[in-house]
């Protein structure tokens, strides 16, 4: 029965670092690997909609960051080229719809922070050119946008060039990204907002007391946008002790966004990079726990990666949530949000 019901829904993935797997190869091979290693997972996930981040290393920043930045957006060009007959990269609700139709998966293209951009506002309808359809201002430090999370003792709003940046966005038609962004700023863009927002990574605070997490409130106010708030499957950010770190207490989480948002606006926002990390060579993540304070390389049991996504449908389904929620939540709300907003 989750089997079943898994492979009739529509899954969403609101993030997966793939594409830094990806660009990492000689440029012949990105659409080779990306067939060969990850194509697989995605199948076996079940996953029809994946949403791909371009994130810029800090190794890359700030005078490489735009060409890292172009890189990225041309390999997933490459990707969807070279695998025609399996994904599209799609730029609208209806291209997504009928890649769905085709039996395809639709990848949609988005910006994790703008390092590429600095404070230039005027690249964005470039990148949109390009196929950005979803954006955030910041990670986890400070940018000429906006303060990321790890910078929230600064109770920064956004900057002038944020602003500029959110009612750019919101006149191209991407959609912007709460994810990582800092406290203050989540407040500044909730009043600026005229237009869904998301989180594409983000659990909830309740359960977890980290900066990356969203508080009820915040959960609210995305919601009231009519926004999602996709979770995060990362261990650190589910829970301070290891020993919960399962795929119940991911289940938790999404609960618990659901009885705060409403069952329509909570996805998943996997963020499956143990085999992103374990995959790159140096300088890339020589320590990718660098700059948390969790083992960032932990996984759920069974939930590496994309393949294990029917484990979490079957702890769902034991939970006796209605089927009609769980396709919500495994995928039907993000697909609303896309194919309502990218027109």
């Amino acid at each position: 029965m989750p089997a079943e019901l898994h492979a009739n829904a529509v899954v969403a993935d609101a993030h997966n670092d793939l594409l830094m797997a990806v660009v990492a190869r000689p440029p012949a091979r990105w659409a080779s690997f990306f067939r060969e290693r990850w194509l697989p997972q995605l199948r076996a996930g079940g996953v029809d909609l994946q949403v791909l981040p371009v994130f810029i290393d800090d190794g890359f920043r700030p005078e490489g960051a735009l060409r890292e930045t172009l890189r990225m957006i041309e390999c997933a060009h490459v990707i969807a080229e070279g695998n025609a007959e399996d994904v599209r990269l799609c730029l609208d609700g209806p291209q997504i719809d009928a890649a769905l139709t085709e039996g395809k998966i639709a990848l949609v293209l988005a910006l994790e922070s703008m390092p590429g951009l600095d404070a230039n506002v005027e690249l964005l309808p470039t990148l949109h050119r390009l196929g950005v359809r979803i954006a955030s201002l910041a990670h986890w430090g400070r940018t000429p946008l906006a303060d990321g999370s790890g910078e929230d003792a600064t109770a920064s709003r956004l900057t002038a060039a944020g602003v500029a940046a959110v009612a750019e966005m919101e006149r191209l038609g991407v959609l912007l990204d709460i994810s990582h962004l800092g406290a203050s700023g989540v407040a500044h863009v909730l009043e600026l907002a005229s237009r869904p927002v998301l989180a594409t990574h983000s659990s909830a605070r309740a359960l977890r007391d980290h900066h990356r997490n969203l508080t009820d409130d915040q959960i609210r106010g995305v919601a009231a946008t009519g926004g999602v708030v996709c979770v995060n499957f990362l261990p650190g950010f589910l829970a301070a002790d290891p020993a919960d770190y399962t795929v119940a207490r991911l289940a938790d989480h999404i609960e618990h966004v659901a009885s705060v948002a409403g069952v329509d606006h909570v996805g998943l926002g996997p963020d499956f990079v143990h085999e992103v990390f374990t995959d790159l060579t140096p300088p890339c993540c020589e320590d990718p726990a660098a700059t948390v304070d969790f083992d960032v390389m932990a996984t759920l049991p069974g939930l590496a990666g994309p393949s294990g996504l029917p484990l979490l449908t079957a702890e769902l389904l034991a939970r006796k949530l209605p089927e009609p929620d769980i396709h919500k939540i495994l995928g039907g709300n993000l697909h609303r949000l896309l194919t309502t907003y990218l027109t």
